[in-house]
C-alpha cells in the first residue's frame, strides 16, 4: 500500500495546495488527457480545492468515449454473424452506434463475450475452430502491445480464425490537433502517465516548443495529480514550454522499449477518426499484416479531417466540444436529465472513464 497511501497523503496534498495558491498569479487552463486522471479529480474534488484562477479542462483521454459510431456500427454487423463470436472488454458493451449497442444485440442472441483480456479471446479461438473470434481492440497506446501479444500468441498456435477489430488511438496526435484549432483555450497539459509509460514523452517535446505550451507527465493519485498541476502553473508563470516528467517513479523518457519495439514491428500509423472531433492524420494504429485485422469498409473512405467526425456523433451530444476543451460537463443541457448511465447519450457518460461519469458518479 506504500505507492497509494503516500500519494493519497492528506498533508502532502494540503502542502501542494498552498504551494499552487502561492504560485498562481492569473487565470490558467490545463488539460488532462486520461479518462484515469478525470476520474481521480472528480473523486478527489480537486477542482473545488484549487485556487479559482484555474480551470481544469477535459480531454479525450477514454478510448471507449472516441471510439467512431461507424466503428461500433460494424462491430455490430459483425457480432450478429452466425459464424463469428465477438469479444470485447464489458466497458464496450453499451456505447451506442447510430441505433444500438452490443448489448442490446447480445440479448438478442448474438455470441457476444465480455473478456478481461485479448489472450482470453486467443483461448476462445482455440476452443473453437469453427468460428470466426473477433477482439474489439480499443485503446491508446498503453494496451497495444497487449493487442499485439494475443496476435503473436495466435501466430505461435498457428490459429487462423484470430481477428482484431483495431480502435487504436495515439495521444501526441490528437494534442497538436486540439492545439492548431483556430479557437483553443489550454495553456498546459497534464499527460498521461500509464501512455507515456509505454511510449516514452520525447514525441510532445515538438509540440510544446511549436505552440509553447507545457505539458507535464502526471500519475493518478490526488497528489500526483496536484505535484503535475503545480509543475505546470511554475512553467506557465515562468512561460516556459518543455515537457516535464512527474511521475518519474513510473516514466521514463523513453517508455518501455520492448513494448515499442513491438508496437514498431507490427503496427504502422494510419488516419484515424476520433468521435466528436473528426478524422487526424496518422493518429492511429493498423496491423502492417493485414490477416490479423478485420476493417470497417468505411475506414477506407475519404471523409473530410474534421467535419465530418462532428456529424457522426448525436446532435444532443456536446462530447466533442468537452474533449476539446471549449466547453464543460456542466454546461451540456442533458447531463443528469435526459443524460444517465442508465440512459446514456453520449459515450462519455458509459464508458467508467468517460468524463461526464465521473461528474455523475462523483460531483
Amino acid at each position: 500500500m506504500k505507492y497509494l497511501n503516500e500519494y493519497r497523503n492528506k498533508e502532502r496534498a494540503e502542502i501542494l495546495i498552498e504551494a499552487i495558491r502561492r504560485q498562481v498569479t492569473r487565470p490558467w487552463h490545463i488539460m488532462e488527457v486520461c479518462g484515469g486522471q478525470t476520474h481521480a479529480i472528480a473523486r478527489y474534488r480537486l477542482e473545488e480545492l484549487l485556487p479559482q484562477e484555474i480551470t481544469l479542462l477535459h480531454g479525450p483521454g477514454c478510448p471507449v468515449c472516441v471510439t467512431p459510431e461507424a466503428t461500433i456500427d460494424y462491430a455490430l454487423e459483425l457480432a450478429m454473424q452466425p459464424d463469428v463470436i465477438f469479444t470485447s472488454f464489458g466497458d464496450m458493451m453499451r456505447v451506442p452506434g447510430s441505433r444500438e449497442d452490443l448489448l442490446r444485440i447480445k440479448a438478442r442472441g448474438a455470441d457476444i463475450r465480455m473478456l478481461y483480456s485479448p489472450l482470453d479471446a486467443v483461448e476462445i479461438a482455440a476452443s473453437h475452430p469453427d468460428k470466426r473470434v473477433v477482439f474489439f481492440a480499443i485503446g491508446f497506446e498503453t494496451t497495444a502491445p497487449v493487442h499485439l501479444a494475443a496476435v503473436k500468441e495466435a501466430h505461435r498456435r498457428q490459429l487462423s480464425n484470430f481477428y482484431l477489430l483495431l480502435s487504436l488511438f495515439t495521444v501526441p496526435a490528437v494534442i497538436e490537433a486540439i492545439l492548431s484549432e483556430p479557437i483553443c483555450r489550454i495553456d498546459g497539459f497534464l499527460l498521461a502517465g500509464h501512455v507515456c509509460a509505454i511510449a516514452g514523452y520525447r514525441d510532445y517535446q515538438p509540440i510544446a516548443t511549436k505552440y509553447h505550451t507545457p505539458m507535464v507527465v502526471t500519475g493518478f493519485e490526488p497528489v500526483d495529480l496536484l505535484y503535475g498541476i503545480y509543475r505546470c502553473i511554475t512553467q506557465l508563470e515562468t512561460s516556459a514550454c518543455s515537457v516535464e516528467n512527474a511521475y518519474k517513479r513510473v516514466v521514463t523518457e523513453d517508455g518501455n522499449r520492448q513494448a515499442r519495439a513491438l508496437i514498431d514491428e507490427m503496427f504502422e500509423p494510419c488516419d484515424q477518426e476520433w468521435r466528436g472531433i473528426g478524422i487526424i492524420p496518422k493518429s492511429g494504429f493498423r496491423m502492417k499484416h493485414s490477416e490479423w485485422e478485420i476493417n470497417p469498409a468505411n475506414h477506407s473512405s475519404k471523409r473530410d479531417e474534421r467535419n465530418n467526425g462532428d456529424k457522426r456523433v448525436s446532435s444532443d451530444c456536446i462530447a466533442g466540444s468537452i474533449m476539446r476543451g471549449l466547453k464543460q460537463v456542466t454546461d451540456c443541457p442533458h447531463f443528469c436529465t435526459d443524460c444517465t448511465p442508465l440512459h446514456p447519450i453520449g459515450a462519455p457518460m458509459v464508458s467508467p472513464e468517460g468524463v461526464c461519469a465521473a461528474y455523475y458518479n462523483f460531483k
